[in-house]
């Protein structure tokens, strides 16, 4: 348990001695929340669909903890270029036990941008059921888990930063907007609607709306029993991969 605990440690100060990390962190998703929650506010009160705050809201703080999430995933790289991937990888531990400290770790830092995101959402007129707030922080774990995963296993095929930040621009946007957190998933349609039910964000966001709103679109059940297996997927998938990386 010390190796996890360890590398849990170092991505928790890393995170917090990069004071650009974590305003950048509250920047992009406030700027969305003031221009989307406002912007497209009145036409979709017109639409008969009500307050977009309250809709919008449990999106942002998705959307902060998918793209911190998954961008964790660099750190493999940097870390490869520098050496100290190498160093950890020679030590005598289970590489089970080196990838599953990266990626608590990450998925930790995600959970803590989160939670920033949904505080900030409250003076600009959200509101939520307190007594709900475990359920809600329960979910963006699982979240934080899945993508900071996916991440690790897409970092740990590559050597080029570059590349990784291709692939995962390629994959996070469509990811994101077929998620159901800008835009109610009930009116996808056809293949969209197929596309989404079918995106392990969608069961994530709907899992923090509905906790926090009271207003889910599958039930909670579900979306905990999704992510919950999604995440143990992934998590075998990463360690395969992790225990055959090469420094």
């Amino acid at each position: 348990m010390a190796i996890i605990y360890i590398l849990w440690l170092r991505q928790i100060k890393r995170f917090f001695r990069s004071k650009a990390r974590i305003i950048g962190s509250i920047g992009q998703p406030l700027l969305f929340l003031v221009a989307l929650g406002f912007g497209m506010g009145p036409i979709f009160e017109k639409a008969g669909e009500g307050n977009y705050i309250y809709f919008l809201s449990p999106g942002i703080i998705v959307m902060t903890i998918l793209f911190s999430s998954i961008f964790t995933g660099v750190d493999i790289i940097w870390d490869r270029q520098f050496g100290f991937l190498k160093e950890t990888l020679v030590a005598p531990v289970s590489r089970f036990k080196i990838v599953l400290g990266r990626i608590l770790g990450g998925a930790t830092t995600s959970l803590l941008q989160g939670v920033i995101v949904l505080i900030i959402t409250i003076p600009v007129g959200f509101r939520f059921d307190i007594a709900m707030l475990p359920l809600a922080l329960l979910f963006m774990f699982l979240i934080a888990i899945f993508f900071t995963t996916l991440g690790t296993t897409i970092g740990s095929m590559l050597k080029d930063m570059q590349a990784f930040h291709l692939i995962m621009n390629f994959l996070v946007m469509p990811i994101f907007f077929l998620s159901g957190a800008l835009f109610p998933i009930e009116h996808s349609v056809g293949v969209l609607e197929i596309i989404t039910k079918l995106n392990p964000l969608a069961y994530g966001v709907d899992g923090v709306r509905g906790s926090l709103t009271s207003n889910f679109y599958f039930s909670a059940g579900t979306d905990l029993i999704v992510l919950f297996i999604a995440s143990i997927l992934i998590l075998l998938l990463s360690s395969y991969i992790f225990s055959k990386i090469e420094a």
